[in-house]
């Protein structure tokens, strides 16, 4: 899903075809996905994370729900454990973090290892000796917020004029193609960069961009599945 539409990315300066428009749409996204480490829509992600003091396992990515949790164990993952083991806080409400909290326990006294005289569900994680745990769940933002939207519009319009030689520049760069309107329609490259994941970056390349995002930056523990 894109975070803005074709309409407001012409708006912003972005030319061409609705194709081409939809393209650096999509380039601007993966800058800011990559400058922000956020999720601006709903996602089914798999997170691993470290457990921390007191059961907190601190999640990298703002969570919606948690439909299971489980402890990563040196030869395979443990069991899920039951919900009434965990709670989850979300920074979609004020004040909060996105974590699953283990300390706030549960038991099953008809599981062994798991009962109430035994430590119940966070004891039974204390005898596992598993420092990071598995998160399935949903991540994300409902909806990309307005900042986020105008970002991508203007980023996509900044991509594209950055990308777009002078004829001076377009005269001595045999790399570049340009058409009869000064476009640039090809470009060699020997690396392939779609393959390359998302990674965190400094910044979109646009100061102004940047400052839209300021307030949506996470830079909390690296997500390792879902994107």
């Amino acid at each position: 899903m894109a975070y803005c539409s074709i309409e407001a990315a012409r708006e912003a300066g972005c030319t061409g075809t609705d194709a081409e428009v939809t393209a650096w749409i999509a380039a601007a996204r993966e800058r800011i996905d990559a400058y922000t480490q956020q999720l601006f829509e709903p996602t089914d992600l798999v997170v691993v994370a470290d457990v921390g003091a007191e059961g907190l396992v601190i999640l990298p990515r703002r969570v919606r729900t948690v439909t299971a949790v489980m402890p990563v164990l040196a030869a395979d993952d443990g069991p899920s454990i039951p919900s009434s083991a965990y709670r989850v806080t979300s920074s979609d409400v004020l004040g909060q973090i996105d974590a699953v909290h283990l300390a706030w326990g549960g038991y099953d006294d008809l599981v062994v290892g798991a009962e109430s005289y035994n430590g119940g569900w966070l004891g039974l994680w204390d005898r596992w000796g598993a420092e990071q745990a598995k998160v399935i769940g949903s991540f994300g933002y409902d909806s990309p917020p307005l900042l986020v939207g105008q970002a991508n519009a203007l980023l996509a319009a900044d991509l594209q004029a950055k990308a777009q030689p002078s004829d001076a520049d377009a005269a001595d760069d045999s790399s570049l193609q340009v058409d009869d309107e000064g476009n640039n329609v090809a470009i060699e490259d020997s690396d392939d960069a779609s393959s390359e994941p998302v990674s965190a970056s400094a910044s979109t390349g646009s100061t102004q961009v940047d400052a839209l995002l300021a307030g949506y930056l996470n830079r909390g523990p690296s997500l390792l599945g879902g994107v």
